[in-house]
Order: structure tokens, then sequence, then C-alpha cells
């Protein structure tokens, strides 16, 4: 696998990189700086960055049907619209737990806004447990919620043939499946697809290639790894020149570019001399695979 080729793309210096989505009209790559309140757009034919500032930490962000975007902002779903840099909310949840915010999200292939909370970090991966909740946003901009207890609710994405869904709640070490109902947006069923081991330390993000299979951003770990959900075996480890992997989505003209977030907080200075593009984002090629366009939010 010696063609496998690692630049660092944009060397922003993020505080936590997270939730890259490749946007096809812009050629570009969304991601949101969480703690550093700002969703970016990186143009890969500019190769400059975009950023618009928000007024709380937002989480993710997702390409919407009828143009611009939705973001997860503080406790709010909220829809972005990019030239105007205008942000309006949609609705609020967890308004009872002051102290939570929202975390990674991701659109279903029938245009649901699926999305997590957790309580915010005292530092990185310290916090108080079980405040979080998994919801979705549907197209009617109802809310459902499926369940709560949640650590820190991250990675998610759903098999090729829409049966099953992929959840990480990432102090559980594991990356979890769920059987998933594509009319309803139902989910139930759960159980552990993979455990991580020690070296690959905590599952962050997550995205699924055309070969169905899935790549787990490790966060202190430094890696993505590509897991068979049929086994559940872990098939390869591409390793970062920066500890803190975040997440991971394919991209380019044709998706076989993967895109790696990354983070810089928790960092002292001498960690950062010895890593100084954490917080950039990645570009991996060579990979010999491609990813699935992401979906569409209908709402």
């Amino acid at each position: 696998m010696s063609s496998i080729k690692i630049e660092c793309v944009a060397s922003e210096g993020y505080r936590i990189g997270e939730s890259p989505v490749w946007d096809e009209k812009e050629s570009a790559l969304l991601c949101v700086d969480i703690t550093g309140r700002k969703v970016c757009r990186w143009s890969s034919v500019t190769n400059q960055v975009q950023a618009i500032a928000v007024d709380a930490p937002v989480s993710s962000v997702a390409l919407r049907k009828s143009g611009d975007y939705v973001i997860t902002l503080g406790t709010r779903f909220a829809a972005l619209k990019w030239k105007e840099q205008l942000v309006t909310t949609i609705t609020h949840v967890d308004k009872d737990k002051p102290n939570n915010r929202f975390n990674d999200g991701k659109v279903d292939p029938a245009g649901r806004y699926f999305a997590g909370t957790m309580a915010e970090e005292i530092r990185p991966a310290v916090l108080e447990r079980h405040q979080g909740s998994l919801y979705t946003l549907c197209s009617d901009l109802s809310v459902v919620k499926h369940f709560d207890q949640v650590d820190i609710s991250n990675g998610l994405d759903w098999s090729l043939d829409h049966k099953t869904f992929f959840y990480i709640d990432s102090l559980s070490y594991s990356v979890d499946a769920f059987d998933y109902d594509l009319q309803t947006g139902k989910i139930g069923n759960r159980r552990s697809m993979y455990r991580l081991e020690k070296e690959e330390s905590i599952p962050d993000g997550m995205c699924i290639d055309t070969e169905g299979k899935l790549w787990v951003a490790c966060y202190d770990g430094g890696r993505v790894i590509r897991l068979d959900p049929e086994t559940g075996k872990r098939l390869q480890t591409v390793k970062l020149p920066v500890d803190k992997t975040t997440s991971c989505c394919f991209g380019g003209k044709d998706y076989s570019e993967m895109y790696v977030t990354s983070a810089s907080d928790g960092m002292d200075k001498e960690w950062l001399s010895r890593q100084p593009q954490a917080g950039g984002i990645f570009k991996i090629t060579g990979l010999g695979v491609k990813g699935v366009p992401p979906y569409l939010f209908a709402g």
C-alpha cells in the first residue's frame, strides 16, 4: 500500500476540527471548528479556506436539498445561508440541560438529519457522563429522540443497503450497529460491531466506502482504521502525522480522496511543536477505494 499519500491541505490550527462533508457543487470541503465556533469551507480549486463565525459551539454541518446548509449549534438545529452569513434556529433540544451541546451529525439516505448531544467537556474527553441523547430532525422540521444516557455522541453512517445504522458513543470504545428502517427512520436492536484496541484510543467520526466498509477516525490514536461490519475485523490502519484525528469523509471529483479533520485542543506547547499540523485538514489519496456522496437534508 505504498501508493498512499497524506498531505495537509489546510493548516488552520482548528481547536476541534470536525464534521467534514464534501460539497460537490462548490468542489469544496465543509467542516466545523467546534470550540473555535466557526463553519469553514476549503476550496479544492483555490486552496483557500472561508469561515463563518457563529455564536455557540458548532459541531456538524450538512448539505440541504433546497440549497445552502444545516448545522448543529449549541443545542439547536439551525439553517445556514452561506453568502448572507445568516444563521436561523430551526429548533432546540435538551432544554433542561444547559451544560449540553450537540456533537456529530449526518443526514440519512431519506434526508433526515441525525445528530447527538453530550455534556460540555471540562477538558478533552473529560465530562459529566450519560448526559447526551441521539436525535433526528425530520424533513417536516419535527424532532425525534431515539435514546439518552449517551456520553459523547459521535460518528454515524448507514450501510449501502440502508438496513443498518452505525453509531459511535466515544467513551464506550465501540462501533455499534442498529437495525434501521428507511421508511420510518426508526432504529433498534443495538449491538457492538467492533471494540477499539488500546493504541487506537477513542473512536470519533466515521464514514462508509462503496465496498460497504467503515472508516473510523481515532481521537488520540492518530489514525483512521477501516473495518468490515460483516466480520467485525479491522482491515487497514492509516496513520496520520497528528494524534487528534477527529473525523473523515470521502470527496474530490470521484470521491476517491479521503479528508480527515483534526484538533489541537488540550495540546501543550511542546506537543504542538512536535505536531505543527495539529488542527489541520488532511487529504489522503491512493486508498484504492471510493466513498459515497453525502445525503442532503430534505427539510
